[in-house]
C-alpha cells in the first residue's frame, strides 16, 4: 500500500505530465474542479483542472467536485507511473470516475 505522501507525489507527477502535454499539444478548454479519494487510506486530494494543467493540489476532499476519481493508494500510483491502464482500471472496477459525460470525453484528450 502506497502511503499518503506518495499519492500526493503522484498527483504532483501527473500535473508536471499534464504540463508537459499542453506545451506540446495546445491548451484544452476544460475548467473543472477535482477531487481525488483514496479508498484505502481514507484520504482525499482536492485540485483544479485549468487549461488542461492540473493546479492548485490540496490535502482534503471536495464534495462539490466536478469530477471525482476514487481508487486504491497503489491505483494511484500505478495510473500515473503507466503501470497501469485508465480505460481497462474503470472497465475492472479498480478506479470510480465522476464526471459530466461531456467532460469525459474532454479529459480523454489529456490522457
Amino acid at each position: 500500500m502506497a502511503t499518503v505522501d506518495e499519492c500526493r507525489q503522484a498527483l504532483h507527477d501527473l500535473a508536471a505530465k499534464l504540463d508537459s502535454a499542453v506545451d506540446a499539444q495546445g491548451r484544452l478548454d476544460l475548467e473543472r474542479t477535482l477531487a481525488c479519494r483514496i479508498t484505502d487510506l481514507a484520504a482525499a486530494f482536492s485540485a483544479r483542472l485549468s487549461g488542461g494543467r492540473l493546479l492548485d493540489i490540496a490535502d482534503g476532499d471536495n464534495p462539490k467536485a466536478k469530477i471525482a476519481l476514487s481508487t486504491s493508494s497503489d491505483n494511484l500510483v500505478a495510473l500515473v507511473a503507466g503501470r497501469l491502464d485508465l480505460a481497462r482500471a474503470i472497465a475492472s472496477r479498480q478506479v470510480s470516475l465522476s464526471a459530466n459525460p461531456f467532460d469525459l470525453l474532454k479529459l480523454r484528450k489529456l490522457l
